[in-house]
């Protein structure tokens, strides 16, 4: 069965690429907060209109958002609780991605410097 995990990892990346734009992300943020109508989620973007609906359709196609329209407004909102789960998820693993780096960056400076880190140290650099 070589090979069998293919479709399943390139079904996570496309979905993963779904991700890919700050819009996207924006939009999928803001909607975190419930229901929002385009002119709503416009003013809270500063983005063109065309940009904005262009993102809404892929984010509609992709199933993560759904839209309801009341007679001229359309109002968009999540699909479902996972995508809210699946952004916090992510702010967490940012964070701690971020402060590693914070870290390191904090141990080069001090390197350069002439400053060594202290024992136990986040490797320890000379």
């Amino acid at each position: 069965m070589n090979g069998a995990w293919v479709p399943r990892c390139q079904a996570k990346a496309d979905f993963f690429r779904l991700l890919g734009h700050p819009v996207r992300i924006r939009v999928l943020e803001l909607l975190q907060n419930g229901p929002m109508p385009v002119r709503g989620l416009l003013s809270a973007l500063e983005v063109e209109p065309s940009a904005l609906s262009q993102q809404l359709a892929v984010l509609r196609r992709s199933g993560m958002v759904t839209a309801t329209r009341s007679g001229s407004t359309v109002v968009y909102e999540l699909a479902g609780g996972d995508v809210a789960e699946l952004l916090r998820a992510a702010r967490r693993v940012l964070t701690e991605v971020l402060a590693g780096q914070h870290a390191l960056l904090t141990e080069l400076r001090q390197a350069e410097s002439g400053v060594l880190p202290a024992p136990g140290g986040v490797g320890a650099v000379s």
